[in-house]
């Protein structure tokens, strides 16, 4: 946070000062912030705009969104399983996705965008921090930058590409671009907004790309046409708990934010051809939903190779073999066993046991504790 600040003020042109805002420094960006919530989240109305060409919307998504921006992306990557060297971020902005990406081990990235400002940004944290970042111009159109990659990122990019009717077919076609770029082995990392929207928007992308032979690792374990489109109600995103930084949550306050958790959707799609990644043994689950607490018993949503089902254990059939099920987290996956159909789901009773595979985050390979 003091290297952003730093470089903050130089772009703004300010005097040298303390590692965090002060006075009226907080309440500029924090009227930026104001400007980009209402603009990308609620009317939408910046969706698309070059905002990152204005000095002041600019300095406030660097304070404000790239933190957060760079947890989720270091989140996402962590579940790889392995170090990427290679890693183009495509609508880079200032470069929270690439210098996660330089974080989680990459040794060559490229941040792409169409804002000059934004990538002067980059570099200037690239040199602040001392770190490799190559830079490149890109539009958003068909013409991606030169080279063969391990990881190519698109972090809330893709809700802002193409409008009416033909929108989700123009993004599926720049993700299958993406897609061939990659080396083998390689992953298209998506992260989007975890609004309802957007959240179902990337899912029907998904549901194109799995219809053209697409794998996906990470988060899916169901194969078909994702099933939180059934009701027009659902939609499928996921949570990390984190401790924002304090500058964070005084920015937070000062714009009327929240920032408890950080949320977001996020698909990882293999290059065309590659198989699907074989589930856990068992029975797996990923946990899709926050706990839904009832009289006297434990309720989620889970997803896994048979669909989404709810997943109940009551208090009274609470043992040591399926204790886990009450700590559960969104994105944990895990396996069960002696389960009974109840309703439209699955009941976990005495004698269920419930194993943890991954918490969420991890990948699935890292499979670790058990009961």
């Amino acid at each position: 946070m003091p290297r952003l600040v730093a470089v903050w003020r130089r772009h703004r042109r300010l005097p040298v000062g303390p590692p965090t805002l002060v006075g009226r420094e907080l309440k500029e960006v924090a009227q930026g912030i104001r400007t980009l919530s209402v603009g990308l989240t609620r009317d939408r109305a910046l969706v698309g705009a070059r905002y990152l060409d204005d000095p002041r919307l600019l300095g406030a998504y660097l304070l404000f969104y790239w933190p957060v921006s760079y947890a989720q992306a270091r989140s996402v990557l962590g579940e790889l399983g392995r170090r990427p060297r290679s890693v183009l971020d495509l609508g880079s902005g200032p470069g929270p996705i690439a210098f996660a990406a330089l974080d989680a081990g990459a040794s060559e990235v490229t941040a792409a965008d169409r804002s000059t400002p934004a990538l002067a940004l980059a570099r200037a944290l690239a040199a602040e921090a001392e770190e490799p970042l190559a830079s490149r111009a890109w539009s958003g159109g068909a013409a991606l930058p030169e080279g063969a990659f391990d990881v190519i990122t698109l972090g809330h990019v893709l809700n802002e590409l193409g409008r009416g009717a033909g929108a989700l077919a123009e993004r599926a076609a720049l993700l299958e671009r993406a897609a061939e770029r990659l080396r083998p082995g390689g992953s298209v990392v998506v992260l989007e907004p975890a609004l309802r929207d957007t959240s179902r928007e990337l899912l029907q992308v998904r549901d194109l790309l799995v219809g053209r032979g697409y794998a996906v690792r990470a988060p899916c374990l169901w194969r078909g046409p994702c099933p939180a489109l059934v009701k027009p109600s659902d939609w499928c995103h996921a949570e990390r708990s984190w401790s924002p930084p304090p500058l964070l949550d005084a920015l937070a306050r000062e714009a009327g934010l929240h920032k408890e958790a950080l949320k977001m959707s996020y698909l990882v799609l293999a290059p065309r051809g590659e198989a699907w990644a074989e589930p856990p043994p068992g029975r797996p689950f990923r946990i899709v939903s926050e706990p839904l607490e009832g009289k006297g018993r434990q309720r989620f949503m889970g997803c896994g190779p048979e669909g989404r089902v709810g997943l109940a254990l009551q208090e009274k059939h609470r043992t040591p073999a399926n204790e886990a099920f009450f700590s559960l987290r969104r994105g944990d996956v895990i396996a069960v066993e002696g389960t009974e159909p109840r309703g439209d789901g699955l009941a976990l009773v005495e004698g269920s046991l419930v194993r943890k595979v991954a918490a969420a985050g991890q990948p699935l390979a890292a499979s670790s504790e058990g009961v």
